[in-house]
């Protein structure tokens, strides 16, 4: 069986909220930070049933860096982060052994129902 997943509407939903009052930032900022904290915490139980590295799944956090923007993903300076390239790229001679992705594109469908529940009917 194979499943796609865009992320079109989330991306049509981002230009729509460029119209939403500035009182709705506080909302629309919990909503990402959740959506945020979901994807980290799917990549994390990703990285722990691979079994491959013992702590990588540690490294594995989220940093909100403005509003509206989250980057998740695995922080070098902790133990094993760097390894995150290994895994989720590979390399010349080795495929990925995780998928970075995936966990994005679960998100998706909640993430775009809570921004637009959040922003409420100004779309």
């Amino acid at each position: 069986m194979r499943v796609e997943v865009t992320t079109q509407g989330v991306a049509k939903l981002a230009a729509d909220l460029e119209d939403v009052p500035d009182e709705k930032g506080p909302e629309l900022r919990r909503v990402v930070a959740r959506g945020a904290l979901n994807v980290k915490e799917e990549l994390r139980d990703n990285a722990r049933s691979s079994g491959t590295y013992k702590h990588f799944h540690r490294s594995i956090s989220y940093d909100m860096v403005g509003d509206l923007e989250a980057e998740i993903g695995p922080d070098k300076g902790r133990v094993q982060g760097a390894l995150g390239n290994l895994l989720y790229f590979g390399r010349r001679d080795t495929a990925p052994v995780l998928n970075l992705t995936a966990p994005l594109h679960n998100e998706a469908p909640r993430f775009e129902q809570a921004l637009a529940d959040a922003a409420g009917d100004v779309l």
